[in-house]
């Protein structure tokens, strides 16, 4: 019992020293330089938006680096292709060629090569099947304009001819709509008509611009692919030289599985929306409903954009349908809602599986401030992005708390209601605590 006793009021006093010992200092330190760090990120965003100089030359700079950055995206999406390419023929090759080096580097540059052709191939097949489609359905749309809107406003009359106030209602926006289009086209389009020439002007010098750097990026992007462990291993060097190798291990785990993250959303987003593309075309040619192919590579290109784009490109696909033909326009927003629901709860997760990890309301978060910030490339890019920052905050969130000995998986604190400060254990809830103390039990007595 004595020693008892002197083990008690000696862990009491233990506790009282480890409370005197106790300094906050540490812990505003931390809270400072978050602070400090917080400021400054806001700052370097402000002073590149804001200020002219300093924005002229980021601008500067992106269309000086512009081919470079063309190239590199083509190389990271025909990279799977040429791996597979390299893949399948160097067991070929094996038997004509004894040298390694020679039989890999043969390898690698039909590997390269064939990708490019097959990359050049599917923008030619595109652009040879698509365009010549588009531009005749736009044409009809810009011909049949006029009638569309007149058998519109007939259907509409016709709807109408026995409700008195829906008519009212009907006729009053149809006179205040026309009346704006005029006092539009009279007061800002005819006065700004050399404004908007200039910008054309402008805007067909830049896409010129932009097929030049273009070029350049298909001879950048075989560079990259053909010396890519080359450029990898300096990455590396680098990285190894400027940080110890602890952290350097880690930057380089982390900028690993950003590329998982990266090249398994993008891929994977391509098929799945190439998949609605023609899935919607195949739909829509059955229902005969007009411009089924220029829908159809609306509702393709905006499903590249996570939960919101086959909505985003439902809008303008409704508009050019019910100008033809109202009913079949109820019926194509039906069809995109159905749409939207298989790609999202069967064909989108069977492409993409998990490879963001992130919920539906992180998806959504996502997409709204990378759209809001950087506009349709925010939109694109965001998910994949937020999804990094959000595993490597996990990860640090994680260590720190394994080294306090706590858990670190989320399910623990749902019901937790504090942590002990002497012991350092999660304390549940009544309810939770039960059911842990029923499954041990379970389990224990599975084990005897």
């Amino acid at each position: 019992m004595e020693e008892q006793e002197k083990n008690l009021t000696s862990d009491g006093q233990e506790k009282k020293k480890e409370k005197a010992n106790w300094n906050i200092r540490p812990y505003l330190a931390v809270a400072l330089l978050t602070f400090i760090v917080f400021c400054l990120c806001i700052a370097v965003f402000f002073i590149i938006l804001r200020f002219n100089g300093v924005k002229a030359g980021w601008d500067k700079l992106m269309k000086v680096l512009q081919p470079i950055i063309i190239g590199g995206v083509i190389a990271y999406l025909i990279n799977p292709v040429m791996k597979f390419i390299e893949r399948h023929l160097d067991k070929p090759m094996q038997a004509k060629i004894k040298s390694e080096k020679g039989r890999k580097k043969f390898c690698r540059t039909v590997g390269t090569f064939g990708a490019l052709a097959f990359f050049l191939l599917i923008i030619f097949l595109l652009i040879e099947m698509i365009v010549p489609q588009l531009i005749q359905s736009i044409s009809g749309v810009v011909t049949d304009l006029p009638n569309q809107v007149n058998g519109f406003i007939k259907w509409t009359d016709n709807i109408a001819k026995n409700n008195n106030q829906w008519a009212a209602v009907l006729e009053e926006a149809v006179r205040k709509g026309s009346d704006f289009l005029q006092n539009w086209f009279k007061n800002s389009f005819l006065p700004d008509i050399n404004t908007y020439i200039t910008e054309i002007t402008s805007g067909v010098i830049n896409v010129a611009k932009v097929l030049i750097n273009a070029l350049v990026g298909l001879i950048i992007a075989v560079y990259l692919l053909l010396s890519k462990e080359k450029f990898v291993g300096q990455a590396k060097k680098i990285i190894y030289a400027l940080i110890p190798a602890k952290q350097a291990n880690v930057v380089i785990h982390t900028i690993r599985k950003s590329n998982e993250i990266f090249g398994g959303f993008i891929s994977g987003k391509i098929l799945d929306s190439a998949i609605i593309g023609v899935l919607c075309y195949i739909v829509l040619a059955i229902m005969r409903m007009p411009y089924t192919l220029l829908v159809s590579v609306i509702v393709g290109c905006t499903n590249v954009i996570p939960f919101f784009g086959p909505f985003i490109g439902a809008v303008p696909s409704f508009i050019i349908i019910a100008l033809a033909d109202p009913i079949k326009g109820i019926y194509f927003v039906i069809f995109v809602v159905i749409l939207q629901q298989i790609d999202g709860n069967i064909i989108g997760p069977k492409i993409l599986g998990d490879s963001t990890g992130l919920s539906s309301f992180w998806v959504v978060f996502a997409i709204l401030v990378g759209g809001g910030l950087f506009g349709f490339a925010g939109m694109l890019l965001g998910v994949p992005t937020f999804a990094v920052i959000y595993y490597i905050l996990s990860h640090v969130f994680s260590f720190i708390l394994k080294k306090r000995k706590l858990p670190p998986e989320t399910e623990a604190y749902i019901y937790a209601t504090h942590v002990d400060s002497a012991t350092g254990d999660v304390v549940y809830n009544r309810k939770y605590q039960a059911y842990l103390d029923a499954k041990k039990k379970t389990e224990d007595k599975k084990e005897s």
